[in-house]
């Protein structure tokens, strides 16, 4: 039976968004907003009443316009195009609001002023694949423009369209302005620093991992200095072994200020050089050489902190730092950098670190970091990589809460305990955690990574690709599992074509991620393509079930619980 109450009509629906929205918003979150706002009320809303459109839906980054004409849709769509790239010609590329738009003729269901329905759907659909800059128009459209409008269709043929019976019929429009999104960088002049892995001058190549540590304890301590932004560990250490140039590694990484040197450890002596320098003209802003008892090392890694932050001091806020309770044992500190390392790394590492890391917890038991180091090798078996979850997610909760309490101002715990609480079905808790760890340090590349996650798992998935965005940007080179969670907030906001292209990047362990691919691809149409990785990701995931994946999920709303369960049915994985 109808319900009388719900009007149909058939209409022409044109969907567009920003590319890169949340890139824009992290580079200049105030200037995008006002850039968007002028764009409709300058360029959108006068070619959509000059071709009698209506629009029915704004959101964050995207608008849905409804026209009676699919000829008045299609050349407004055109227009609109060209109207941007005009804006935008005298822009710098970073500044520039460039849209996708998809445009489908279809009937449509009609309450109050919204429209829902297939024909809604579709051109969204449209809108998710089509190019920077380009259009894309279904069959119906095609039917009614193609000798009323000059410009030329390429035909891409027939692809299916989720909760759509009938494939559709897809055509890209060619003679829009070609717009090329570069990814290329420049120095900034903000108060940031890269610190480079240090180069090992001792005589025993075993200590390679003893520079290793002393670099990144520094990272971690100029990461808390309020007002400077940091690069996190996983990106500066790309550069490990490499012959490289100051100036190409800041602008790769954007940021102004390098620290470089070298450790010697010979006997019971340790000597470090290092440089400070400043990219935008190769000057050097500082550089000393700190020859010390080995058992000074750590008053030495707080005294070297402390003479960069120092040299800094006209480019800060605050020169005040956050001390660390570090290890008295050299033995406890040799056995903690070895088994810091391994975690992230892979699986296979990471199930070698959690001996190491307990042995230092037995030469000294109030060592937070052993503690929070040991609680993300359980966390990541448990939560990521699914060996043996259950005993690896108490191990993790144990590790994490002492860490905290030997010491409540120790980032790296606090984040791992957020996650380990999100996924224990405690969000509200989690989110507190994740505060403390931004509140202690705001560099904390990891506690954004999991606060984006979690956002995606509460239903505000646009705010969560923001935050992973931030997360990238402070670790450019970061470990796979951050595109991981990117394209699992990606495709919880329904940007299926960038969830595609994150979760195929090279870095990404494609494990877990693999599913969510699948699920995107489905959503685009591509099925051959996401039942293959379906496929390769059952071959690694056997047991993998959805209704078991369902129940470990902390969703806040079974609406976007069911989002991901539909795509992975529509890849064929397995109930």
């Amino acid at each position: 039976m109808t319900d009388e109450r719900i009007q149909r009509r058939l209409a022409a629906v044109m969907a567009a968004d920003v590319v890169g929205y949340s890139r824009l918003m992290e580079t200049d979150e105030a200037g995008t907003l006002a850039a968007l706002k002028s764009r409709r009320k300058q360029v959108l809303q006068p070619l959509v009443a000059r071709h009698h459109g209506r629009v029915f839906k704004v959101t964050g980054d995207g608008v849905m316009v409804e026209f009676a004409s699919a000829v008045n849709a299609l050349q407004c769509a055109i227009d609109v195009q060209h109207a941007m790239a005009a804006a935008n010609a005298a822009l710098p590329e970073k500044l520039r609001i460039v849209l996708r738009i998809g445009v489908n003729l279809g009937d449509v269901m009609v309450e109050a002023s919204d429209l829902y329905g297939d024909g809604v759907n579709i051109a969204a659909r449209l809108e998710t694949t089509a190019e920077p800059g380009g259009i894309l128009i279904s069959g119906t459209i095609y039917d009614h423009v193609r000798n009323k409008i000059e410009v030329g269709f390429e035909d891409l043929g027939a692809q299916t369209v989720k909760n759509i019976a009938l494939p559709v019929r897809i055509y890209r429009v060619s003679g829009t302005p070609p717009v090329v999104i570069s990814t290329s960088k420049a120095i900034t002049d903000k108060p940031s620093i890269a610190v480079l892995p240090f180069t090992n001058m001792s005589s025993d190549p075993e200590q390679e991992y003893f520079a290793d540590g002393l670099a990144e304890d520094l990272i971690t301590d100029l990461s808390k200095v309020p007002g400077l932004l940091v690069i996190a560990r996983n990106s500066t250490f790309a550069y490990k072994g490499r012959s490289v140039d100051v100036r190409s590694v800041a602008k790769e990484l954007t940021v102004r200020y390098v620290l470089e040197g070298s450790v010697r450890r010979e006997k019971a002596r340790v000597r470090i050089n290092a440089q400070l320098i400043d990219a935008t003209d190769s000057s050097h802003l500082w550089a000393d050489r700190f020859d010390r008892d080995l058992a000074d090392v750590f008053l030495l890694q707080d005294e070297v902190v402390h003479t960069i932050v120092s040299a800094l001091s006209g480019v800060l806020p605050t020169a005040v730092t956050s001390s660390t309770r570090r290890t008295a044992s050299l033995e406890a500190y040799d056995l903690f950098v070895r088994g810091r390392v391994l975690v992230i790394q892979s699986p296979e590492s990471n199930r070698a670190a959690p001996a190491l890391l307990e042995r230092t917890i037995e030469l000294d038991p109030g060592f937070a970091d052993a503690h929070a180091w040991l609680a993300m090798s359980h966390h990541f078996a448990w939560a990521y990589w699914l060996d043996a979850p259950e005993r690896h997610h108490s191990l993790a909760l144990a590790a994490a809460w002492r860490a905290v309490s030997l010491d409540p101002e120790n980032a790296v715990a606090h984040a791992i305990l957020g996650d380990v609480l999100i996924y224990d079905g405690k969000p509200d808790e989690g989110a507190a955690e994740l505060a403390t760890a931004l509140r202690v340090n705001p560099n904390h590349a990891d506690a954004w990574a999991f606060l984006g996650q979690l956002k995606a798992f509460e239903g505000k998935a646009i705010e969560g690709i923001g935050h992973l965005r931030h997360a990238i940007r402070l670790n450019p080179h970061p470990p796979g599992w951050y595109y991981w969670l990117l394209g699992l907030a990606q495709y919880a906001a329904g940007q299926y074509a960038d969830a595609v292209e994150t979760l195929r990047h090279e870095a990404t362990h494609r494990l877990g991620s693999q599913r969510i691919l699948a699920a995107s691809l489905a959503r685009l149409g591509h099925m051959e393509e996401a039942k293959e990785e379906a496929r390769q990701f059952l071959a690694s995931n056997r047991d993998f079930s959805i209704q078991h994946w369902a129940s470990t999920q902390p969703f806040r709303h079974e609406a976007d619980r069911q989002h991901f369960i539909d795509g992975y049915e529509d890849a064929g994985l397995p109930q």
